[in-house]
């Protein structure tokens, strides 16, 4: 074997364990920088979305769909209870969760800066109060009539006489509001109170999701809910108006949850019907 061959392989065998230790340290180092990069875009996240230092979700109790309350134990469950809290959780800052009776008290909170996010249809008429990610979860809204009701579609609501009832400031009331053409609109403050004014005769039909129907109508006979539906309401989450910063955070997490099948594990959980995944949003 050469000399100048000989000389290299034992050059590079003296050099071999400190070039070793020099790969492993840049290794290490290169492992921390990204750490260290990762710790900084989750602190920036966690100021941005919750600048108090705790997550502020804003749940909507009386839409049966997002939140269920425990009478009994006044422990709030659902579908936005576990994504608020996952979001908190991957933050590292703790939840704080403030109850609604409504949609139109939570657009009262977004201007009053009483929340950080809040989960309720996307609809442009909020646009002027926050801002939404796109949506997470899609529910269909149809009607729920008396048995005997000679309502048979949708399109046999919108008839002159007829009286439907819609809790105020909902989805399906904007989504009416601006398409019926002879029917007329009774509004009641929650889901709850709109179905009330069904069972007391003032409406002809009530408008809301099929989970809701389910609940209200437990253990009742005498009504029924029509096969098609005038309405597929888009679920998003909501940030104060102007946080450019907080809605690409929660969006970003948004899009993981639905990718990793986080919001359809939420979804069975709640045992909800009607109601599926959004499509995934195209990139920005």
């Amino acid at each position: 074997m050469p000399k100048m061959r000989m000389r290299t392989i034992a050059s590079s065998l003296r050099h071999a364990p400190r070039r070793g230790l020099l790969l492993a340290a840049l290794a290490i180092y290169t492992v921390w920088l990204l750490a260290g990069a990762g710790a900084a875009d989750a602190q920036s996240g966690a100021t941005a979305v919750a600048p108090t230092g705790q997550l502020r979700v804003a749940l909507n109790v009386g839409n049966p769909v997002l939140a269920v309350k425990d009478s009994t134990t006044g422990e709030v469950r659902g579908v936005t209870v576990d994504l608020g809290r996952a979001l908190a959780t991957k933050l590292g800052v703790p939840v704080a969760l403030v109850e609604y009776p409504n949609v139109a008290r939570i657009v009262e909170g977004a201007r009053s800066g009483a929340w950080d996010i809040a989960f309720l249809a996307s609809d442009p008429a909020r646009a002027g109060d926050m801002d939404f990610t796109p949506p997470y979860m899609e529910v269909e809204n149809t009607y729920l009539v008396p048995t005997g009701s000679p309502i048979r579609t949708t399109a046999d609501a919108d008839r002159p006489g007829v009286r439907i009832a819609v809790p105020s400031r909902s989805a399906p009331d904007l989504f009416l509001a601006s398409r019926l053409q002879q029917a007329a609109l009774v509004r009641g403050e929650t889901e709850a109170a709109a179905f009330e004014l069904l069972r007391a005769g003032q409406a002809d039909a009530f408008a809301a999701n099929r989970n809701s129907f389910a609940t209200f109508t437990a253990g009742l006979e005498g009504y029924r809910a029509l096969d098609d539906s005038f309405l597929a309401v888009p679920m998003a989450i909501a940030v104060p108006k102007g946080r450019a910063n907080a809605l690409a955070t929660v969006r970003a997490f948004l899009d993981e949850a639905k990718a990793s099948g986080e919001v359809q594990r939420a979804i069975e959980r709640a045992n909800l019907r009607g109601v599926r995944v959004a499509a995934a949003s195209a990139t920005q």
